[in-house]
């Protein structure tokens, strides 16, 4: 480096951001530049070394596209930002008096301005015993071994001598009507309908069964009564039981009890909900009755003009409104653009600005040509929302080779229903 650019460096306003997700990820490309001659120095910091594309995590889960369809380097993603760096490590401590974030190896680093967009961890509501019996899925890591425990069950069931424990192993309980729950649920009863038929020969596919449970009324909530109600009929159609208004009261290595009745069931996924990173509560800051941080209408904490807090970390509520912003990418990408822009326009004299959301709408897929889609006034169901769907995430997805990948192997699956990822893989538990 030039002298010229040795000073210029130093005069740089340093700026770390915390997490590699759609917020993060957001953040570190409004705040990129592609010369020398940018006022900010950016550090990405990330546990891991990819960018995960959530929403199409269920389809690793069960076996419809491989872990790396939806995975993406973050310095493949960063390339050419010329005032960027990427470090993998996972942060355990901020200093938010001194302006530093310490890593898992000791290492601190200053900061001028903090991105938090950590995400969010699987959430068992006080009964974190239930994790080893019912997996959630966050991460590639939590979707192979989703994976794993759902073709065993299958292996194992093609091989069972009585008829009880094959009826146990061919029963799959998903809890949670969320978003994730849901196509969780639709995926699994299209996998079975997939395979069961060409590639087992002892399994009859009609003796699957696949048990949806929902604490609230009616599931995917965040949508409106009349497609939710479209979203139920679609599962049904699939074979899905739906049950709603029920309570999840025990989960172990027989299956799980739910309102006073217990269903014997060979895999228990978890959908149910989630909690903010460790690192909210590590601030010392106002959280709201989720744990996430409340942010002001700049995105940064009230007291700490430094401290941005974006995506599912963060309880931002928009002037007027009654409750905060739901944790989906599209808040995430968002919020994360405005305070970057907030922080660039804060180094160049300028004033903040308050983040104004722009509501694209929600969407969730229940199997294949078959999802409920909420955009503005406009609703749809059925295959029309799961073209919309395709369109959307394909729009996301980072990476051109992920995009063609993907929509390769969602063609394939669509016209000849084969599932090409279904590999077991992961240690498997000793036998008892």
């Amino acid at each position: 480096m030039t002298t010229a650019g040795a000073a210029a460096s130093s005069t740089r306003k340093r700026v770390i951001v915390v997490g590699a997700g759609f917020g993060g990820l957001a953040a570190a490309k409004a705040l990129a530049s592609r010369d020398d001659g940018s006022p900010i120095e950016v550090t990405v910091i990330d546990r891991l070394n990819y960018h995960l594309f959530q929403p199409l995590l269920y389809q690793v889960a069960l076996a419809g596209l491989a872990a790396t369809d939806i995975a993406y380097p973050i310095r493949a993603a960063l390339h050419g930002r010329r005032n960027v760096s990427v470090l993998l490590g996972d942060v355990t401590g901020i200093d938010v008096a001194g302006h530093r974030v310490q890593l898992d190896d000791g290492t601190t680093l200053p900061y001028d301005y903090l991105v938090l967009a950590a995400g969010v961890r699987t959430s068992y509501f006080g009964h974190d015993d239930w994790a080893r019996f019912a997996p959630g899925l966050k991460d590639l890591d939590d979707a192979l071994e989703v994976r794993r425990r759902v073709l065993i069950a299958l292996e194992s069931a093609e091989r069972a001598a009585d008829p009880a424990e094959r009826q146990r192993l061919l029963t799959f309980v998903v809890v949670g009507g969320g978003p994730t729950g849901v196509e969780l649920a639709g995926a699994i009863a299209d996998l079975s309908r997939d395979i069961l038929a060409v590639d087992f020969r002892r399994i009859d596919r009609k003796a699957v069964r696949v048990v949806l449970v929902e604490m609230a009324d009616r599931i995917l909530t965040p949508f409106d009564p009349p497609l939710s109600a479209r979203a139920r009929t679609q599962l049904e159609e699939l074979g899905v039981e739906v049950r709603t208004g029920v309570r999840v009261e025990s989960i172990d290595a027989r299956g799980v009890t739910v309102g006073g009745e217990t269903l014997q069931a060979g895999t228990v996924l978890w959908g149910a909900g989630v909690r903010p990173s460790p690192l909210a509560a590590m601030l010392g800051v106002p959280l709201d009755g989720a744990g996430r941080v409340i942010v002001g209408q700049d995105c940064a904490v009230p007291g700490h003009p430094e401290l941005f807090v974006v995506g599912d970390m963060a309880s931002f509520t928009p002037e007027g409104a009654s409750a905060p912003l739901p944790g989906i990418s599209p808040v995430a990408i968002q919020g994360a653009r405005a305070a970057a822009q907030n922080i660039l326009g804060e180094v160049q004299g300028m004033p903040r600005m308050p983040f104004r959301y722009f509501d694209k709408g929600f969407m969730a897929t229940i199997g294949r040509a078959r999802a409920v889609a909420q955009l503005g006034r406009l609703r749809m169901s059925g295959l029309i929302a799961w073209l919309a769907w395709v369109f959307v995430h394909l729009w996301y997805l980072v990476g051109f080779r992920n995009r063609l990948s993907v929509f390769t192997n969602w063609i394939w699956a669509y016209v000849v229903s084969r599932r090409g990822a279904r590999v077991i893989t992961g240690r498997r538990p000793p036998t008892p």
